[in-house]
């Protein structure tokens, strides 16, 4: 669903407005060989997997794919009790910041109230399981993670549960996710893992 108007030069604003954004995280990784401020490489990574996965993907999909996480590292973790009730906590805080800061950007650029809100309730993941566009941003999401944190978290868990993490990732995807997984660069014994992961389930 396309937003009325001067759909490319809107979508352009916003996107660039999101990277602004992202591009003041303190924290960094590394993709290709060069550092980056990691919220700004994931939302690019998962506006490449949304285009993939969803060739004809509009603009509301695009600009969730790049504010999924936006400014997510100014609600630390650590502000939030370390049990599960305060995991939940965080997750809804941070949602309701990404939705309300890319409705923010959103309206400055001159979208609609409806295309906002298509964009929030992807950001939110409302639907996920039954509406498709929710769908390719869950497969997208846990893309991006098996690109860019599998192998770290791979190094510090024993396999028991990092199979048990992969079973989980895999359940939230679809089968064009899956099939897109399985053509990631992972090392040997990240794709060994991911096999037998798989094969459990």
């Amino acid at each position: 669903m396309d937003a009325s108007g001067p759909g490319p030069d809107r979508l352009r604003a916003v996107l660039d407005a999101v990277d602004a954004a992202n591009a003041d995280d303190p924290h960094t990784i590394v993709v290709d060989g060069v550092e980056r401020p990691k919220e700004l490489a994931h939302a690019e990574l998962m506006t490449r997997w949304v285009r993939e996965l969803a060739p004809d993907a509009g603009d509301e999909q695009l600009i969730a794919a790049r504010a999924h996480h936006l400014r997510r590292w100014t609600i630390p973790r650590d502000d939030f009790p370390r049990d599960r009730a305060g995991y939940l906590r965080w997750r809804t805080a941070l949602r309701r910041q990404h939705a309300d800061e890319v409705g923010g950007i959103m309206r400055g650029a001159g979208y609609d109230d409806v295309s906002i809100g298509r964009v929030q309730a992807i950001v939110r993941k409302a639907g996920l399981g039954r509406d498709p566009e929710v769908q390719v941003h869950e497969d997208a999401l846990c893309l991006v993670f098996l690109e860019t944190q599998f192998d770290e978290l791979a190094a510090r868990l024993d396999e028991v549960k990092m199979i048990e993490i992969l079973q989980k990732t895999a359940a939230k995807m679809s089968p064009a996710g899956l099939a897109a997984a399985g053509t990631l660069p992972l090392s040997d014994s990240g794709a060994e893992l991911l096999e037998r992961a798989l094969g459990a389930a």
